[in-house]
């Protein structure tokens, strides 16, 4: 499909960029960050994914809303962006202004620069250790979903109705971006759990090793079953009379709003080894 970022954030942005961004102040860590808020907090993303996955299936592929856009004739007319490209930058110009990225959990994939927010000015904890706080895979998952997901997502077809898709995209892209870059936040009270440890390998540069510690396999099959678990119950249409289907073996796929090996696979391919790439990486840099 063809839909080219225009510009996204690098990897890893300074320190310089994460002070002006916050205004030049960090508060001190607080003791509400804990494996266990950690934990609920990615559950409930859960819930979010399916909901976006399914919303965006109302509507089909809409391939022009991802094409280059033309305004008359000839090459000099045509525009290096696609319709959903200008959609999610501007809305998400808007949201900037409006305080959204004022919190280190949300990034945008356009960088702005907003020298003041509408929203009412808020404290926010300073979690992440600054060096490492804007780190971000929002190229990474940028491609994936228009290029992998969204294919297996939307029926082929022409609505017209790009605006409600696209923005329906957006929703999509911003709780996947913030479910995986909330990898930042898992690494860092992994790191403070077992300090000792994460330090020698940290300093050894040893990514496989990181990447092994982080690995909890059998933990990483529940929450792929448990999201399959999820669309199938989210995704069937609900009757008065009719039975909740739960079980995943004995269903159909045709009969639920978004296929659950879809979000499975969703988990098993990108979610989850994005999540790990952004915690090793995190980690790389937790004693720069």
């Amino acid at each position: 499909m063809a839909v080219r970022a225009i510009h996204t954030p690098p990897l890893l942005l300074c320190t310089v960029a994460l002070l002006l961004l916050t205004g030049g102040l960090v508060s001190p860590s607080t003791a509400e960050l804990s494996l266990d808020t950690v934990r609920d907090f990615l559950t409930r993303e859960e819930d979010t994914i399916v909901f976006s996955l399914i919303e965006r299936t109302k509507y089909p592929l809409n391939r022009p809303a991802y094409e280059p856009l033309h305004f008359g004739d000839g090459a000099a007319h045509r525009l290096n962006a696609s319709f959903a490209e200008l959609f999610i930058r501007e809305s998400e110009a808007v949201q900037s202004k409006a305080g959204r990225y004022q919190s280190l959990q949300e990034i945008p994939f356009f960088a702005y620069r907003v020298p003041f927010t509408l929203a009412p000015p808020y404290n926010f904890t300073r979690d992440l250790y600054p060096a490492a706080a804007l780190l971000n895979v929002n190229d990474a998952i940028w491609s994936m979903y228009f290029n992998e997901l969204l294919p297996l997502l939307a029926k082929n077809g022409d609505d017209g109705n790009y605006a409600v898709t696209v923005d329906a995209d957006l929703a999509c892209l911003q709780v996947l971006s913030r479910r995986i870059n909330y990898g930042r936040y898992v690494a860092e009270v992994k790191f403070r759990g077992d300090q000792q440890t994460y330090t020698s390998l940290i300093q050894a540069k040893d990514r496989d090793a990181l990447m092994k510690l982080l690995t909890s396999e059998a933990q990483e099959d529940v929450v792929k079953r448990r999201v399959e678990k999820k669309a199938v119950v989210f995704g069937q249409t609900i009757t008065l009379d009719g039975p909740i289907q739960t079980d995943v073996n004995h269903s159909s796929q045709a009969n639920f709003k978004v296929d659950p090996s879809v979000v499975y696979k969703l988990y098993d391919q990108w979610v989850i080894p994005l999540t790990k790439q952004v915690e090793v990486e995190y980690l790389l840099h937790r004693l720069d």
